[in-house]
């Protein structure tokens, strides 16, 4: 699962990418320094390893990760090729959600491609863009399922209507992710279609140092603009992430947040947002060797988490020992938790809980 960074060229979304990843993605003041698409495999920040790790001691800890790609900038006309569209349009379909950066913070050194600072316009020239791909793709869907549906085909024809509904989103200047859709016509006739816009988005308002504690009015004209979105939204300043990130301690960093105001780096906010975005979640395995997070899919099965592990651990699952995080962390042990009955037994229909402790039985 990979988040994509997107957004128009000088935005911030290579600064942003160096910040979350170790990767040097290239950061200079002109378009299209990232050419070929930079990917970036990132620690997801989850302080209960620590804990778990003080409880456990093992030889090793591995925190779960995130893949960020950063693309390079969409320019208007991208969806007919301009400025290496086809290309970053291409990028932004092979992600499994988008992290729409918007400039919210003015800089006469820093050039912006439509001259003026305006994040509202900045995201509806992306939208446009790629609601216009959407069109494209839709269209010629819309051409196979109209021959089925004169046949008589009554799954065609509800199709059809659904598709013709989704089309005149689009064609009035609305995503699909925000087209009002029941539930099944979504899973069963829009998915399925990988619509750039039906992807989910978080918009990252990339502004000043004064401005990362409360924002700015650039960024109240983005909260309003995407009210009837299905979107989630951060503020981040990223050129002052990209300054916390060249101390060397931790302490150092945690000086930085406080004299700014902010609990915590924003560059975790963002890494946590995007790993929710992607309906992911996390467990643990817990033992000598190691502390590890696992990452899963929001709703999985006990056997699809053991799969993660190994596919044999899938195929042959008989049983999971499952211990809630607060009750590990209660008790102090796995030996303890046991001796007060809170340690679980579930089958293959068990869905995973966020935090759960888990050991597996199988039998291949």
């Amino acid at each position: 699962m990979k988040a994509g960074i997107v957004g128009l060229p000088n935005v911030g979304k290579s600064t942003l990418f160096n910040c979350l990843s170790n990767a040097k993605a290239q950061s200079a003041n002109f378009p299209f320094c990232t050419i070929e698409p930079n990917i970036g495999v990132v620690n997801v920040p989850d302080n209960r390893l620590a804990v778990l790790e003080k409880l456990v001691n093992p030889e090793r800890v591995l925190p779960a990760t995130v893949d960020i790609v950063d693309i390079a900038g969409l320019v208007r006309g991208a969806s007919k090729g301009e400025g290496l569209g086809n290309q970053f349009l291409g990028n932004i379909r092979e992600t499994d959600a988008i992290i729409h950066v918007l400039r919210c913070f003015e800089n006469d050194n820093i050039v912006h491609v439509d001259t003026t600072i305006d994040p509202v316009r900045d995201k509806e020239t992306i939208d446009f863009e790629l609601q216009l791909k959407d069109l494209e793709s839709l269209d010629k869907k819309l051409e196979r399922v109209k021959k089925t549906a004169r046949t008589g085909n009554k799954e065609a024809q509800k199709e059809l209507e659904v598709l013709e509904k989704v089309k005149t989103g689009l064609e009035s200047a609305i995503s699909v992710r925000a087209i009002e859709l029941t539930e099944k016509e979504r899973e069963e006739y829009v998915k399925p279609l990988q619509l750039l816009t039906d992807k989910p988005v978080l918009y990252v308002c990339n502004v000043d140092e004064k401005s990362a504690v409360s924002g700015n009015k650039f960024v109240d004209a983005v909260k309003d603009s995407i009210k009837n979105e299905n979107a989630e939204i951060i503020v981040l300043a990223v050129a002052t992430e990209a300054d916390i990130n060249e101390l060397e301690s931790f302490e150092e960093r945690q000086l930085f947040l406080e004299d700014l105001g902010l609990e915590e780096a924003g560059a975790s906010v963002l890494i946590r947002a995007a790993y929710k975005l992607l309906n992911q979640q996390t467990y643990f395995t817990a033992g000598v060797k190691e502390v590890r997070a696992w990452t899963i899919n929001i709703g999985d099965t006990a056997p699809q988490a053991a799969g993660v592990i190994h596919t044999d651990f899938e195929k042959g699952f008989i049983r999971a020992e499952v211990i809630a995080y607060n009750d590990f962390v209660h008790y102090g042990s796995e030996a303890k938790v046991k001796e007060a009955g809170k340690m679980r037994v579930e089958g293959k229909e068990y869905v995973v809980k966020d935090g759960d402790v888990m050991h597996f039985r199988f039998n291949v």
